[in-house]
Protein backbone atom coordinates (compact mmCIF):
# COMPACT_ATOMS: atom_id res chain seq x y z
CA UNK A 1 0.00 0.00 0.00
CA UNK A 2 1.23 3.48 -0.98
CA UNK A 3 2.70 5.44 1.55
CA UNK A 4 -0.15 8.47 0.44
CA UNK A 5 -3.18 6.07 1.66
CA UNK A 6 -2.26 5.24 4.78
CA UNK A 7 -2.34 7.76 8.20
CA UNK A 8 0.62 7.90 10.21
CA UNK A 9 0.74 10.92 12.21
CA UNK A 10 -0.44 10.22 16.04
CA UNK A 11 -2.82 13.63 15.51
CA UNK A 12 -4.62 12.06 12.56
CA UNK A 13 -5.26 8.78 14.53
CA UNK A 14 -5.64 10.82 18.32
CA UNK A 15 -8.22 13.26 15.72
CA UNK A 16 -9.82 9.76 14.78
CA UNK A 17 -10.92 8.38 17.74
CA UNK A 18 -11.89 11.71 19.49
CA UNK A 19 -14.21 12.40 16.58
CA UNK A 20 -14.86 9.72 14.30
CA UNK A 21 -17.38 7.49 14.29
CA UNK A 22 -16.78 4.05 15.79
CA UNK A 23 -17.90 0.04 15.42
CA UNK A 24 -16.72 -3.01 17.27
CA UNK A 25 -16.66 -6.37 16.14
CA UNK A 26 -15.17 -9.86 17.44
CA UNK A 27 -12.12 -9.36 15.67
CA UNK A 28 -11.52 -5.31 15.40
CA UNK A 29 -12.76 -2.17 15.96
CA UNK A 30 -13.11 0.66 13.39
CA UNK A 31 -13.25 4.03 13.45
CA UNK A 32 -14.14 6.30 10.68
CA UNK A 33 -14.61 9.73 9.32
CA UNK A 34 -15.11 11.89 6.53
CA UNK A 35 -11.93 13.90 5.43
CA UNK A 36 -11.59 16.43 2.45
CA UNK A 37 -8.79 14.17 0.20
CA UNK A 38 -11.19 12.73 -1.96
CA UNK A 39 -9.44 9.17 -1.22
CA UNK A 40 -9.75 7.04 1.36
CA UNK A 41 -6.75 6.53 3.79
CA UNK A 42 -6.22 3.33 6.59
CA UNK A 43 -4.48 2.88 9.67
CA UNK A 44 -3.81 0.22 11.72
CA UNK A 45 -2.93 -0.33 15.39
CA UNK A 46 -1.97 -3.07 17.02
CA UNK A 47 -1.44 -3.25 20.77
CA UNK A 48 1.64 -4.49 22.28
CA UNK A 49 -0.85 -6.47 24.38
CA UNK A 50 -1.35 -8.94 22.00
CA UNK A 51 1.51 -10.32 21.55
CA UNK A 52 5.17 -10.22 20.27
CA UNK A 53 6.16 -8.80 17.14
CA UNK A 54 5.63 -11.78 14.83
CA UNK A 55 1.94 -11.79 16.28
CA UNK A 56 1.43 -8.02 16.01
CA UNK A 57 2.77 -8.03 12.20
CA UNK A 58 0.62 -11.28 11.61
CA UNK A 59 -2.54 -8.66 12.75
CA UNK A 60 -1.59 -5.72 10.70
CA UNK A 61 -1.11 -7.99 7.74
CA UNK A 62 -4.21 -9.76 8.08
CA UNK A 63 -6.45 -6.70 8.28
CA UNK A 64 -4.22 -4.76 5.35
CA UNK A 65 -5.53 -7.58 3.25
CA UNK A 66 -9.24 -7.41 4.28
CA UNK A 67 -9.31 -3.98 3.62
CA UNK A 68 -7.33 -4.56 0.22
CA UNK A 69 -9.60 -6.90 -0.98
CA UNK A 70 -12.56 -4.62 0.08
CA UNK A 71 -11.69 -1.24 -1.00
CA UNK A 72 -13.43 -1.07 -4.43
CA UNK A 73 -16.46 -1.32 -2.43
CA UNK A 74 -15.77 1.23 0.19
CA UNK A 75 -17.10 5.22 -0.50
CA UNK A 76 -14.00 7.51 -0.92
CA UNK A 77 -12.92 10.30 0.84
CA UNK A 78 -12.72 8.76 4.56
CA UNK A 79 -10.32 7.65 7.28
CA UNK A 80 -10.38 4.59 8.34
CA UNK A 81 -8.67 3.01 11.72
CA UNK A 82 -8.43 -0.40 12.08
CA UNK A 83 -7.95 -1.98 15.69
CA UNK A 84 -6.37 -5.37 16.18
CA UNK A 85 -8.62 -7.21 18.71
CA UNK A 86 -7.07 -11.07 20.34
CA UNK A 87 -9.75 -12.61 17.81
CA UNK A 88 -7.75 -10.95 15.19
CA UNK A 89 -5.17 -13.77 15.25
CA UNK A 90 -7.26 -16.37 15.51
CA UNK A 91 -10.41 -15.52 13.27
CA UNK A 92 -10.89 -17.65 10.05
CA UNK A 93 -10.60 -15.41 6.75
CA UNK A 94 -14.57 -15.42 6.08
CA UNK A 95 -15.11 -14.57 10.01
CA UNK A 96 -12.74 -11.30 9.80
CA UNK A 97 -13.81 -10.59 5.89
CA UNK A 98 -17.77 -10.41 7.06
CA UNK A 99 -16.51 -8.55 10.47
CA UNK A 100 -14.98 -6.21 8.36
CA UNK A 101 -18.39 -5.90 5.90
CA UNK A 102 -20.84 -5.69 8.73
CA UNK A 103 -19.13 -2.69 10.53
CA UNK A 104 -18.44 -0.85 7.65
CA UNK A 105 -22.29 -0.90 6.29
CA UNK A 106 -22.99 -0.08 10.05
CA UNK A 107 -21.36 2.89 9.89
CA UNK A 108 -22.20 3.83 5.96
CA UNK A 109 -18.64 3.10 4.09
CA UNK A 110 -19.82 0.80 1.86
CA UNK A 111 -21.21 1.75 -1.55
CA UNK A 112 -24.70 1.94 -2.51
CA UNK A 113 -25.38 -0.51 -5.20
CA UNK A 114 -26.99 0.58 -8.62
Amino acid sequence: MKAAVTLKQNHEFRRLYQKGASAVGGGMVLYCRKNRLGRSRLGITVSVKLGCAVKRNRARRRLREVYRLNSPRLRQGWDIVLVARGRTLTASWKELNDTFLRLCRKLGLLEDKP
